[in-house]
C-alpha cells in the first residue's frame, strides 16, 4: 500500500504591511515576535508528535501525519488569542513531501495573496488522488557534520563556520528536493533533517557524497521511518548515533549501512 505523508503551511496573514503599520516597527521586536510564534508552533506540532520548521519564520511548515484538520484549527485559535496577528494554514496529502507541499502552496494561492488584507484565517486541505486510500506513513533522515566541533567550531572564524554549513545545507536541501522531492531544513547547529518518502540507503549515501564533492563537508546520517514524525525521526536520531559508533555514513531503519 501507498503511503501518505501530510505537510501544513502556515503563512502569517498580511505581514508586510502589518510591519510598518502605523509605522515601521523596531527589527528586534519583529525577529522576537517570529522567534516566539515558531516556538508556540513547534511545541504544538511536537505534542501531536509531528515535526516542525521555521522556513522563513512568516511562512512556517510541519509534518502533521494523523492529525486531522480540528488540531489545525486550533493552532490558528491559539495565534488569534495569543498574538497581534492571525494565520493561515492549508493542508497537504501526497506520496511525497514536495508534492505534499505543492498542494498546500496551491491552497493558500487560491485563497488569496499572503499581504491581502481580504484574507484572514484562511484554512484549506488537499489531497493527491493517489493517497486516497493510502496509509500513514513519514521517512526522516537526521544528517550532521562529522566532527564539526573540531573542524568548524573550535578552528574557524564563527562567520566562515556558519557559511559552510549552509553551503552543505544548500547542497544537500537541493539535491534531495530535486532527485527524491524531499524537504530539508537546517535545525541548528550542524544539524540538517529532511522529510523524504521510503528511499534505500544508496540514495542517502549519494546525497551525502554530493555534498562532500560539492561543499567539501562530511556527512552523516541517520534514516527511520514511522507512522508519525516524532516516531521516524527518534529512529533516525538512534541511526545517527549508530553512525558515530560505527564510523560509518549512512544507517538506515533496518541498522543497513550503504557503506556495507
Amino acid at each position: 500500500m501507498t503511503d501518505a505523508i501530510q505537510m501544513a503551511l502556515v503563512q502569517i496573514d498580511e505581514y508586510g504591511p502589518w510591519t510598518v503599520t502605523p509605522s515601521v516597527r523596531r527589527e528586534t521586536d519583529l525577529q522576537s515576535l517570529q522567534a516566539d510564534l515558531y516556538a508556540d508552533f513547534a511545541s504544538f506540532v511536537g505534542e501531536r508528535d509531528g515535526y516542525a520548521f521555521y522556513n522563513r519564520f512568516d511562512n512556517m511548515i510541519a509534518v502533521t501525519n494523523g492529525r486531522d484538520a480540528g488540531s489545525h484549527r486550533r493552532f490558528q485559535r491559539r495565534v488569534r488569542n495569543r498574538y497581534p496577528v492571525t494565520v493561515s494554514v492549508a493542508v497537504g496529502r501526497a506520496t511525497t513531501p514536495v508534492a505534499a507541499l505543492g498542494i498546500a502552496s496551491d491552497r493558500l494561492q487560491a485563497a488569496g495573496s499572503a499581504q491581502s488584507a481580504d484574507r484572514r484565517e484562511a484554512f484549506a486541505t488537499g489531497e493527491a488522488a493517489a493517497v486516497a486510500d493510502a496509509g500513514e506513513g513519514v521517512t526522516v533522515a537526521h544528517f550532521d557534520v562529522i566532527d564539526a566541533t573540531g573542524s568548524l567550531t573550535d578552528r574557524e572564524n564563527a562567520v566562515d563556520a556558519t557559511l559552510a554549513v549552509r553551503r552543505a545545507t544548500l547542497e544537500l536541501a537541493t539535491h534531495l528536493r530535486d532527485a527524491h522531492d524531499s524537504v530539508a531544513h537546517f535545525v541548528g547547529g550542524d544539524n540538517v533533517i529532511a522529510v523524504c518518502p521510503d528511499l534505500d540507503a544508496t540514495a542517502f549515501d549519494r546525497a551525502v557524497s554530493r555534498v562532500r564533492e560539492a561543499a567539501g563537508i562530511e556527512l552523516q546520517v541517520g534514516v527511520g521511518r514511522g507512522e508519525t514524525a516524532h516516531e521516524a525521526g527518534h529512529r533516525a536520531k538512534e541511526a545517527l548515533e549508530r553512525c558515530r559508533e560505527t564510523g560509518t555514513r549512512v544507517q538506515g531503519p533496518d541498522g543497513v549501512s550503504a557503506d556495507d
